[in-house]
């Protein structure tokens, strides 16, 4: 590949309003160069990323709480601010003294979490559900089988396709599901908005309303050690609390300010 001038990509994606033009322009000439692509080849993935795909599409992966996820076009970008969700749900098994703790991801998407999870606790089952074809396939590519290990990945609506054996015996719950109330869609910046699926980012009127269902699910899988780990925005805490309350769940809040990540953890009361 010959060098297509620095100075050219970075002027493209600033006029494009990408705000750290320089770190994305060097990322897209590093990917470039690792595939082979020629200054052509370049160009195009400029003008994708110009255009307002997120550039962890563009590229194909994300980092998240330390592991490199793959990621296919139209699948929800993991955010920084997740690594706090895989951090809770680590300390919380670790402080409960599971070994080899049976993790399930719901709403997983890529199967960031799941995967993540699975590089720190040496988990013996993971299951991951998502009712998005693509992004269940794109969950497979980052939780291939393991020796020692079941790994299930299912396209389904929450715990529609959890096996029934695992009543009762799940350490950790993660669900990254949708929390933004449905009017605040619109005010999600346009690489959200236009390149993530809406049903990864529509909460419904308040926000809360698949997060409601998946307390109201979490008591028949998790074990009595076991913890549900959500992410939420500070003012939905009031009622996200009152329904784990009528679940019989206790709720534990995390907050990290950097990475501006609030999690809720629930465990059986």
């Amino acid at each position: 590949m010959t060098a297509a001038p620095a100075d050219r990509l970075v002027a493209r994606l600033r006029a494009a309003g990408c705000v750290f033009a320089e770190d994305e322009a060097a990322l897209l000439r590093d990917h470039a160069a690792d595939q082979g692509l020629d200054d052509a080849a370049l160009d195009r993935l400029v003008e994708r990323r110009a255009a307002g795909e997120p550039l962890e599409q563009v590229v194909g992966w994300a980092e998240v709480a330390g592991i490199r996820v793959r990621l296919r076009p139209g699948v929800f970008v993991p955010r920084r601010r997740t690594a706090l969700l895989v951090e809770a749900a680590e300390a919380a098994v670790r402080e409960a003294g599971v070994p080899r703790p049976v993790v399930v991801e719901l709403c997983c998407g890529s199967g960031a979490v799941a995967a993540a999870l699975g590089a720190r606790l040496d988990p013996r089952e993971v299951h991951a559900s998502d009712v998005d074809p693509v992004a269940v396939a794109c969950a497979r590519d980052n939780l291939p089988p393991a020796p020692g290990r079941v790994v299930e990945v299912h396209v389904a609506d929450l715990d529609a396709a959890l096996p029934a054996r695992l009543e009762s015996r799940v350490d950790v719950l993660a669900a990254h599901a949708p929390y933004v109330p449905s009017a605040r869609l619109a005010t999600l910046p346009p690489e959200a908005r236009d390149h993530e699926p809406r049903h990864a980012l529509d909460g419904g009127g308040d926000g809360l309303e698949v997060v409601r269902r998946v307390l109201a699910l979490a008591p028949r899988w998790l074990a009595p050690t076991g913890v549900l780990v959500l992410e939420a925005a500070d003012d939905q805490l009031p009622a996200l609390t009152a329904a784990a309350d009528r679940h019989g769940l206790r709720t534990e809040v995390v907050r990290d300010d950097d990475r501006g990540a609030l999690v809720v953890l629930a465990r059986p009361a």
